[in-house]
């Protein structure tokens, strides 16, 4: 899940919004990068996306975790992935 936030942006129209509206195959890279090349790892999810304008299901969730939504959930749209593949790669130190 993630979340359009109160963070300054210049609109909210954002385009990673009108790119999943248009095609909703999404990629989503986590990677860890390190000194030495034997620490480097990434993990890639693919999937399809979708916008959602309701209450976020892990409101609780971003609350406990982030201090600025205890006061109130994020105003803008929410993006679920349905992840249908995993990869990845570890440096085999």
């Amino acid at each position: 899940m993630s979340v359009v936030d109160d963070k300054p942006k210049s609109t909210r129209a954002l385009t990673r919004l009108e790119n999943i509206g248009a095609d909703p195959r999404v990629t989503v890279l986590f990677d860890h990068r390190a000194e030495t090349w034997d620490d480097l790892w990434w993990v890639r999810a693919d999937g399809a996306a979708t916008i959602h304008h309701d209450r976020p299901p892990e409101s609780a969730a971003l609350h406990a975790k982030y201090v600025q939504y205890r006061k109130s959930d994020p105003a803008g749209p929410w993006i679920r992935i349905e992840v249908s593949r995993w990869t990845g790669w570890a440096a085999m130190g």
